[in-house]
């Protein structure tokens, strides 16, 4: 396999990048937990103090004493200090997004980064999985290497969505600025757009596609699925693989763009991909020139985990599942 390991200077720059990434992420989190605002409010000649949520709801804390002013001042000190320290990590961010570009460290579409970072933003990235080729850029960036572009090129991404999770997604969309999956889309890319010969791809004017997959129907899974009430939003597809790839062993991984934005993409472990890869290649009534493709990717996956990620290699084949089938 064409495999080539970053030379010094670039797996620096992608380090230091995707530790401040991860460092920002962290700090949003912070940031979140002190959302709203706190304020002493006078009522029958006393002060009483009130937490304000940012949607606008207030909910009583006591009368003024030294508990509650220590609630107070806690709140206030946190605060200030979360909303400090999510601005530097921005900044850090936006220097390492710049070098990246400058480095070209990152080569992946960006069409892709930014769906990531929408779905981020709207606080529906734990429902996906990137699976398929693209998944590959994040095993390149988590060992340090490239592969031959060959082996990753595709227009199109695949993203998993786990059906077993539909009443917690629908009601984090229902709080989203977006009201359907196709409108997150659209904030990426306004000419996305659903087929209507095949509902469960988007499509956009460069032809680039996002396909929403699911695993085949089981128990009380509701089939078909639209992913909301928008007439106009996907209808996720059942897929063989899905099962196997829903119960994977997760694996997120910082990605870069080819203008250097970051992103995390969550998809699942390299030998997963491996597996179903080699079982794809094996399918008799598969497509020939897909088969070639999917042993390629096999292995090319296979030897970043034993000769780069070895440790991800031992501990995935000492509980290896089975294969799907």
């Amino acid at each position: 396999m064409d495999i080539t390991p970053l030379d010094d200077d670039l797996l620096r720059q992608s380090t230091d990048a995707f530790s401040a990434y991860r460092a920002l992420q962290r700090a949003k989190l912070d940031a979140q937990q002190v959302r709203g605002g706190m304020l002493w409010r006078k009522k029958g000649g006393r002060d009483y103090l009130i937490r304000t949520s940012p949607t606008g709801i207030q909910k009583g804390l006591g009368a003024r004493s030294p508990e509650t002013e220590a609630i107070y001042e806690n709140f206030i000190e946190r605060k200030l200090r979360a909303e400090t320290t999510l601005q530097r990590r921005k900044a850090a961010v936006v220097q390492h997004e710049r070098m990246n570009r400058a480095l070209r460290i990152g080569r992946m579409p960006s069409v892709v980064v930014e769906l990531l970072r929408r779905l981020e933003q709207s606080n529906l990235s734990e429902f996906f999985r990137v699976v398929g080729t693209f998944a590959i850029y994040a095993y390149e960036h988590a060992a340090g290497v490239r592969l031959a572009n060959s082996v990753l090129q595709t227009n199109d991404v695949d993203l998993l969505w786990d059906v077993q999770r539909r009443i917690q997604f629908v009601d984090v969309l229902g709080k989203a600025d977006e009201a359907s999956l196709i409108q997150v889309l659209k904030k990426v890319d306004k000419t996305f757009v659903v087929r209507h010969d095949q509902p469960y791809t988007a499509i956009n004017d460069n032809g680039f596609e996002v396909d929403i997959l699911r695993r085949i129907p089981k128990g009380d899974d509701p089939h078909p699925f639209r992913m909301s009430e928008d007439v106009q939003d996907f209808w996720a597809v059942p897929a063989t693989t899905a099962e196997t790839l829903t119960s994977a062993a997760p694996f997120s991984q910082v990605v870069v763009a080819s203008t250097g934005k970051m992103a995390i993409m969550h998809t699942v472990h390299p030998l997963t991909f491996v597996s179903i890869k080699e079982r794809l290649a094996a399918l008799k009534e598969r497509d020939p020139l897909k088969r070639r493709r999917d042993l390629a990717q096999a292995q090319a996956v296979a030897e970043i985990a034993d000769n780069y990620l070895p440790h991800l290699a031992k501990d995935y084949r000492n509980g290896r599942p089975k294969p799907f089938g």
